[in-house]
């Protein structure tokens, strides 16, 4: 047994000796080990205690947000605020830095939250905000600076860069949003970040060229549909965009030109689509169907903006919209309006801020505007054909300083207010906003000529009680010394006499309007001007004659003319226009709702009397032809308007619903064109105002053609008074047939009755009446009413001469005389020969005698050319010098007959017939 353990152990191959070594060798490399893990495991500790430091020292100043901070930074993205018509009707957005329209996770497709997730973070769903093998790797690629960087960033943390942090690429911008987003993912649930990161997300352009952000606006910018509703293909295409937005694009910044190459984008998108095969959202079959799905056929056209649409309206709403949220943020902040109005340099800080909110806080802006009006309007003006010629005008040219000639067209401004509330309810900017951004409707400031008399003179005046539509007003030359010896002219030059304030209206006469002024310039006039909202009076406007007939030193705007029209078609009371009813979130708060506040200018009673003689410019008056032009009719009542030269006309006229007012004319002011293919261009101007007229009530009938006239409210009566002073009607007046009727306020009927009137004889000398001498031939004595001299002083004038101008070339007028105080004198001979006599078929003619004392004509006839001459007629000197004989054949001559009764000598003889 122990020789076979020997020769066991002697051939053994691990002998003691050799498994000793073994062993020692075994303890020895298993210590170095040991040894060796444990410095690597104080190095590691080391290494991520000076990791961990250097983290905690690189977020050491980022603050620990709490929930609400962390929500309100989430969801603060910028949202494209959007304009709407009445009605809810959508108008479209405004400019801003970048389009964004904010969507529901749940109107988002399937197949854009999968190409999403697939392509930017498959794991999304089940880290808890950042992936620290991406992270690794993403630091190692950094490190190495290797060619591939895969980057490490998951959707949270992409959302924390793009709502929390900057662009910046370092580690500080880098450790923050690892911390950020872990403490997101705590506070928000996965779908309320991703919704988020879909709302945020930049995505190039849109067909229009404009940048776009978030999954809505890029669905309805690059495929014209909603976000619910993209299919794969697009869902993937779309995905692929937020890695080089504008690379991949498929529209250029060139308004929105579709590329050459859609390459770049169309290789990202198949890139995406292999990413949701191989995770398993789409089938082979569906990813073959999107490879081939063609993008440049499926994209969008080119669709105007609000901006391309509607510019002056946009542009409008946008500069309303910023004064009211301006208004409302300084209101917050313990300012009032007045206090922004005083001090330029906290206005524009409060508008600055506003015009930021309005761009980019995505707000939903309700205007007043009838869309249907307001496109038909555009359409009327787009084909008027009478505007009228293009005037050459020098200006300098804004590139070179150079001066240059251009050509300006007649421009317009038109605007339709409701009366009752002051809702614009659609308005014309002008002919083309591309030519000049200038809105002739609301900034445009011109003189209003004769649209200022109803507004300044003749409805003051009968509030104060200093005229009605009755009073009688002359209408003859003078002149203010006390004013820089103006003298006011009437179009055309002539005079009118004796007129009624409605008269003077009607046909616009300018001297009348004037007079009336002068009565109640010293009772601040202009204070009602102010209550119905002009803003432009000028300190020069004060005091000034000419500020009657709308000679205005700055202007006024179309808006604020017409707005101040509606003022007395509503009853006297001034609601200030308004073109935006209510500012909204996006979420339906309130931000602004319009509010209604009237303010009281004239008397029911003013208002309406003032109405009602303009009722008589549409009906008869300077703005007749409109009722010829209109395809509809109700109770209407305007005034036309001129300025000086004939550079602006004006039209403005009330229905019991609404007022609508036009003006044309030229940028820079010129003379309108005094005929042009026919029409003048009052006319002219007239027409365009039916035609929008026209226009409007083809899309809304009720409002524009109300069955209601005016209602005449109480403490208004129907009166007679003489014409010849407005005063009450005299037993004289009544026989003369100068009574007339008209509408008069109650409190300011005429008391007094007229005595301006006599009854008597007379006789005329040079169309002059005297009173009759006992000499005097009765047959030249003549009988009727005669004015008394005391009017002289009534209507300020200094003789009879111009006494006489007051009486108008009217049949009612014809047997109303002057006379002189003192008798004609006899000059003691006889008159001289009448000459001149000629005969024209049956009428003998002569000439006046030039004799200071002759009062008649005695013609003498002879039968058969004998000399047996007997008198055959006595003709007044005041009358027609001429008698209409037979044809049978006789002989005439005429003699002058004087106040004495003495006869002239014989005229020539004239003989008739055979």
């Amino acid at each position: 047994m122990n020789k076979k353990d020997g020769k066991l152990r002697h051939f053994s191959p691990f002998n003691k000796n050799i498994i000793r070594g073994f062993q020692i060798s075994y303890n020895v490399i298993g210590n170095l080990l040991l040894l060796f893990f444990i410095i690597f495991l104080i190095g590691l500790c080391f290494a991520g205690g000076i990791g961990a430091g250097y983290f905690a020292s690189l977020v050491k100043d980022e603050p620990i947000r709490s929930f609400e901070v962390m929500k309100s930074d989430i969801y603060n993205y910028e949202e494209t605020s959007e304009v709407y018509f009445a009605s809810n009707v959508y108008l479209g957005k405004l400019n801003a830095d970048i389009e964004r329209e904010e969507v529901k996770l749940e109107d988002v497709s399937q197949h854009l939250i999968n190409a999403i997730i697939a392509t930017e973070d498959e794991l999304f769903y089940e880290h808890d905000g950042v992936v620290p093998k991406a992270i690794m790797r993403a630091l190692f690629q950094e490190f190495t600076n290797a060619p591939v960087q895969t980057g490490g960033s998951t959707l949270t943390q992409q959302l924390i860069k793009n709502q929390v942090l900057t662009n910046e690429v370092s580690f500080d911008r880098k450790a923050k949003e690892i911390l950020l987003a872990l403490r997101l993912e705590k506070f928000f649930e996965k779908d309320e970040i991703l919704e988020a990161y879909l709302n945020v997300t930049d995505f190039g352009r849109n067909s229009s060229g404009r940048n776009i952000a978030g999954v809505q606006s890029a669905a309805k910018g690059i495929f014209g549909v909603n976000a619910k509703d993209l299919n794969i293909a697009q869902s993937a295409f779309i995905a692929g965009l937020p890695q080089s937005p504008f690379r991949y694009t498929p529209f250029s910044n060139n308004g929105g030109a579709v590329k050459e190459s859609l390459d770049p984008g169309i290789n990202r998108m198949k890139i995406v689509l292999s990413r949701m095969y191989s995770g398993g959202y789409i089938t082979q079959a569906e990813y073959k169907e999107a490879l081939a799905y063609d993008i440049r056929a499926n994209l969008t056209p080119k669709k105007p903006s609000s901006v391309d649409q509607y510019p002056y309206l946009t542009f409008e709403v946008e500069d309303r919209a910023k004064k009211i949220v301006m208004v409302e943020l300084a209101k917050e902040d313990g300012y009032t309006e007045d206090e922004l109005t005083k001090n330029d340099d906290l206005s524009n800080q409060y508008y600055a801020i506003a015009d930021d909110y309005i761009r980019h806080n995505g707000y939903r802006i309700h205007t007043t505007i009838n869309k249907g009006i307001f496109d038909k309007m555009q359409e009327v003006v787009a084909q008027y054909e009478y505007f009228g010629n293009d005037k050459p005008e020098e200006v300098k040219d804004p590139d070179t300083g150079e001066t240059i000639t251009i050509q300006e067209p007649v421009e317009v401004g038109a605007m339709l207010i409701e009366n009752s509330t002051g809702k614009i309810i659609s308005f014309v900017g002008g002919r083309d906003f591309d030519r000049e951004n200038l809105n002739h409707a609301t900034s445009s400031l011109r003189p209003n000529g004769s649209t200022m008399k109803p507004l300044l003179v003749y409805a003051p005046a009968m509030e104060l009680g200093k005229v009605q539509p009755g009073s009688v007003i002359a209408d003859t030359p003078f002149t203010l010394t006390a004013y820089g010896n103006y003298s006011p002219k009437n179009y055309g030059g002539g005079y009118h006499g004796l007129t009624s304030a409605r008269t003077a209206l009607k046909y616009s006469y300018n001297v009348p309007a004037v007079k009336t002024y002068m009565k109640i310039i010293d009772q601040n006039p202009l204070s009602y001007l102010e209550k119905m909202g002009f803003t432009s009076l000028h300190e020069r406007d004060y005091g000034a004659p000419s500020l009657s007939l709308g000679g205005m030193t700055t202007g006024v705007t179309v808006e604020e003319n017409v707005n101040a029209y509606a003022t007395l078609a509503n009853r006297g009371k001034f609601n200030d226009g308004y073109l935006i009813e209510k500012i909204e979130t996006s979420d339906g708060d309130i931000v602004y709702q319009h509010e209604q506040k009237e303010t009281e200018v004239f008397a029911p009673q003013t208002a309406y009397l003032t109405i009602d003689m303009m009722r008589d410019v549409i009906n008869s008056g300077t703005a007749a032809s409109v009722k010829g032009y209109l395809s509809f009719s109700t109770d209407w009542a305007g005034k036309t308007g001129t300025t000086q030269d004939y550079e602006d006309a004006w039209f403005v006229a009330s229905n019991p619903n609404v007022t609508f007012g036009t003006w044309i004319g030229y940028d820079t002011p010129k003379p309108l064109q005094q005929n042009y293919k026919g029409m003048s261009y009052s006319k002219r101007n007239l027409l365009l105002w039916s035609k929008l007229m026209n226009a409007a009530h083809d899309v809304s009938p009720e409002l524009l053609a109300p069955k209601k006239r005016f209602e005449m409210p109480d403490g208004i009566v129907q009166r007679s008074y003489c014409a010849v002073t407005g005063e009450l009607v005299s037993d004289l007046c009544k026989g003369s047939e100068l009574v007339t009727t008209d509408l008069f306020n109650v409190k300011y009927v005429p008391k007094k009755v007229d005595n301006s009137l006599s009854q008597g004889k007379f006789v005329f000398v040079k169309d002059q009446a005297y009173r009759v001498p006992e000499t005097a031939p009765s047959e030249f004595v003549q009988q009727g009413f005669m004015l008394k001299k005391d009017l002289l002083q009534t209507y300020g004038v200094n003789n009879v001469s111009d006494l006489k101008r007051l009486l108008p070339n009217t049949v009612k007028w014809d047997n109303l005389v002057l006379t002189e105080d003192k008798e004609i004198t006899d000059n003691g001979s006889n008159p001289n020969q009448v000459t001149g006599i000629s005969v024209n078929g049956t009428k003998i003619s002569w000439n006046a005698n030039q004799d200071n004392d002759v009062i008649g004509y005695r013609v003498y006839a002879a039968a058969n050319h004998s000399t047996s001459y007997k008198k055959s007629a006595s003709i007044h000197a005041s009358s027609d010098l001429a008698i209409t004989i037979e044809n049978s054949p006789a002989a005439y001559y005429i003699v002058a007959v004087d106040v004495a009764g003495r006869e002239s000598a014989p005229s020539s003889i004239i003989k008739v017939g055979e």
